[in-house]
């Protein structure tokens, strides 16, 4: 059991590395989930500067910890120091979860098929066929836009305010989905005929955890159809939200996509799903 009083020298290590990470949620729904299944391990955040990497991937791997997440801002920087990586993490170019195979370190991104799970199940909306607009080019949109093209969409539209990255983003993916529409753009380019059409905005940035709008982003220029979901999920209604929700757009914040990436994970590590909502159900008490 995942309960300080019980930690044995056979209690298995799990965790999260950031930088920061003290505002993560992962260890509340990950140690909930560990005591749901009885399992006998515990789930910690370590707090990772990024010139500490290195040195902090060892140290895990000396340590025998049995698995661990990633976050912002080592999703990408993690990559060379680990031994083998996933096809979900080659696609992304992107890790957040990490499988201690007998010292060998696995990467896998567990990110994508969280949100299009997500997507399904929270904002009832499958992307296959879909037009899609994702603003961002970091980390977490790699991981969204590699898990939006096996899921077979249409177009997805890259918005970044560096256009730079964002045509990158989409040079790397035009090699492996051929037949998907990607073009990047600049967040000041938006227009009737860009955004009439889109049936999904889906926002892979920090921008709203602090209460920050997008800039340049005429939401009523949208057709009544589509739909906008927020990856931030703290607060529950970002700037973002609340105007789509306003112009009575079905719209979503990232909960479902944090508990569904999580889930995954928890699967990798222990070979069984977590019981079924209890990593949401844990959330959901510590955000009201």
């Amino acid at each position: 059991m995942n309960n300080a009083s019980k930690i044995t020298g056979a209690t298995k290590i799990y965790g999260i590395i950031g930088y920061p990470v003290s505002h993560s949620l992962s260890p509340l729904m990950q140690n909930a989930a560990l005591c749901a299944a009885e399992i006998d391990g515990v789930y910690l955040p370590f707090t990772v500067k990024p010139e500490h990497l290195s040195d902090a991937v060892s140290g895990l791997r000396a340590l025998q910890v049995s698995g661990f997440n990633v976050t912002i801002p080592h999703k990408t920087s993690i990559i060379p120091f680990l031994d083998e990586l996933a096809p979900t993490a080659v696609q992304a170019g992107a890790v957040n979860t990490v499988v201690n195979n007998n010292g060998r370190l696995a990467g896998h991104n567990t990110d994508g098929d969280g949100l299009v799970k997500s997507l399904k199940e929270d904002l009832q909306f499958d992307p296959k066929d879909s037009k899609v607009l994702l603003i961002g080019a970091g980390g977490a949109a790699r991981g969204a836009l590699a898990a939006l093209c096996r899921a077979g969409v249409r177009s997805v539209t890259v918005c970044n305010r560096t256009l730079g990255a964002a045509s990158s983003l989409v040079s790397d993916f035009k090699v492996n989905f051929p037949a998907i529409e990607l073009q990047a753009v600049e967040k000041a380019s938006f227009s009737s005929s860009s955004l009439g059409d889109l049936e999904l905005i889906i926002n892979a940035t920090s921008l709203g955890m602090a209460g920050e709008k997008i800039e340049g982003l005429p939401l009523a220029l949208l057709s009544d159809h589509a739909r906008v979901y927020d990856m931030v999920y703290n607060p529950a209604i970002t700037p973002l939200l609340f105007d789509a929700k306003e112009l009575g757009l079905m719209a979503v914040n990232g909960i479902g996509m944090l508990v569904s990436q999580g889930e995954l994970a928890f699967s990798l590590w222990h070979s069984i799903p977590p019981k079924n909502a209890v990593m949401r159900a844990a959330l959901e008490s510590s955000l009201v």
